[in-house]
């Protein structure tokens, strides 16, 4: 079964993101980019399952600029077999990623798709979801727990995930899309050799024209702002003077 991983090119979470002086847009001058951690969950979860045989080959993707190539070797240092960029300096948002994933999808007929549950950087939760409604396959989200049985047509994909009020288990029909969350795994760091291997792992480039789709954004970026600095917290006296100033000042009683 072949398992189609998506990541996407970030801002590294450890880096304090600032904002250009003509609030056009994040100044990305001289800043650490790396591979999204829900997708560096779905990268682990796909080589996982190979190590079990469950998947004869693991195939990552991404949809962005030349740099994000950097992410694709991660993910093949990371045990990948191949990788296919789709080479665009457009604003990827949700839905041009997923009108081209959905091509790759046709293309290469995976068993399984396997996508982090959201990016660290626009936070929409978008992709897998519009992936599996262009796809018209199964899909399951959130996912904390995967177990695969069988192949082809026969095979299932049995999810586990978080709910408000304890755990869901819903189980798909292969070929499926799966949305990784945090619990899933701890991802591995890819050591030195497999970084050296990766070098020489096959990475096809191609572009949305190739595929036949169109990824530019139709939403237009006016201004972006830092958030509002906190403010320092006081000590109260007493519990009453914790209620007055709730009641008052904070307008939360």
């Amino acid at each position: 079964m072949k398992v189609l991983v998506a990541v996407k090119r970030v801002i590294d979470y450890n880096v304090k993101i600032r904002v250009k002086a003509d609030n056009s847009d994040v100044d990305l001058t001289n800043v650490k980019m790396a591979m999204n951690p829900f997708c560096e969950i779905a990268v682990e979860e796909a080589v996982r399952l190979k190590e079990k045989g469950v998947a004869t080959e693991v195939v990552a993707v991404t949809v962005g600029p030349k740099a994000a190539q950097e992410q694709l070797r991660t993910a093949l240092a990371l045990g990948a077999d191949r990788a296919i960029h789709v080479e665009s300096d457009e604003r990827v948002e949700s839905l041009g990623a997923a009108k081209a994933l959905a091509k790759l999808v046709e293309d290469e007929q995976p068993g399984l798709v396997i996508l982090g549950k959201q990016a660290i950087d626009t936070d929409n939760n978008q992709a897998g979801q519009m992936l599996a409604a262009l796809t018209g396959l199964p899909q399951a989200t959130f996912a904390s727990e995967v177990n695969v049985s069988g192949d082809g047509g026969d095979g299932k994909v049995q999810v586990t995930r978080e709910i408000d009020g304890g755990l869901q288990t819903l189980e798909l029909a292969l070929p499926a899309i799966v949305t990784t969350d945090l619990r899933l795994n701890e991802p591995r760091y890819a050591k030195l050799p497999d970084i050296m291997k990766a070098k020489k792992k096959p990475l096809d480039v191609k572009t949305p024209a190739d595929l036949g789709v169109e990824v530019a954004s139709r939403v237009k970026l006016l201004r972006v702002e830092p958030p509002a600095e906190r403010q320092g917290g006081i000590k109260v006296g007493s519990v009453d003077e914790l209620v007055d100033k709730l009641k008052n000042e904070a307008k939360v009683l």
